[in-house]
């Protein structure tokens, strides 16, 4: 199953919550430090995943602590009509489905608005899956640039001076990703060498049992 762009959120959501549960409010702030730097991200869109993440047992809510009211700046739209600090927290099934969600590299994972999300949880994401993400972020980039070359070299003449350099521009930054990519590649492949490694090591070190007291 792929994940959409419902599943960006949820993934988003659940990662967050897997390192610490969170009040709704600083759930909101570090969804934002996450998401605002890939794409718009909408609060809206927020409390109606929290409420679904809730009813299919992803989530569960811990009551606030006896004096632990919220103030103003720190209430978000209620889920339960309580105007206190709600504190959510993943459950085992939340851990079972982000650990579904982080095995993922479809298409999906490569557009603009969900790669960044899986980077952002790459520390918790096998090293195939990694390579796998960054190799179809590149492969899409890399057609990405090829398209918009081939429609400049057809209407360069017909642009003005600025338009041109905004295509430009827009050519430079994904050029520039591009060779970021090619440089994390190198490194999971290297990794994955030295890991290779490491473990036949280990093995050949293993004592050979003796059979001659068989």
């Amino acid at each position: 199953m792929a994940v959409g762009r419902g599943g960006v959120l949820e993934l988003a959501v659940l990662g967050s919550l897997n390192e610490t549960p969170l009040h709704g409010y600083e759930l909101r702030k570090r969804l934002n430090a996450l998401l605002g730097m890939f794409r718009a991200f909408s609060y809206g869109s927020l409390y109606p995943c929290l409420r679904q993440l809730l009813i299919n047992g992803l989530i569960a809510e811990e009551p606030p602590e006896d004096g632990d009211t919220a103030t103003q700046s720190d209430v978000a739209p209620p889920l339960t009509g309580r105007r206190s600090k709600i504190v959510y927290k993943i459950t085992a099934e939340g851990k079972e489905r982000l650990q579904e969600l982080l095995t993922q590299s479809g298409p999906s994972s490569w557009e603009d608005e969900s790669f960044g999300v899986h980077f952002a949880f790459f520390r918790l994401t096998e090293a195939e899956v990694r390579l796998r993400i960054l190799e179809g972020r590149r492969s899409r980039l890399e057609e990405r640039l090829d398209a918009v070359r081939t429609a400049l070299a057809r209407t360069r003449e017909r642009l003005d001076s600025y338009t041109l350099e905004l295509q430009r521009h827009g050519l430079e930054s994904v050029e520039r990703e591009v060779r970021w990519l090619n440089e994390l590649i190198d490194t999971e492949r290297a990794q994955a060498v030295r890991a290779r490694a490491e473990r036949a090591q280990a093995q050949s070190a293993e004592p050979v049992p003796d059979e001659s007291n068989e």
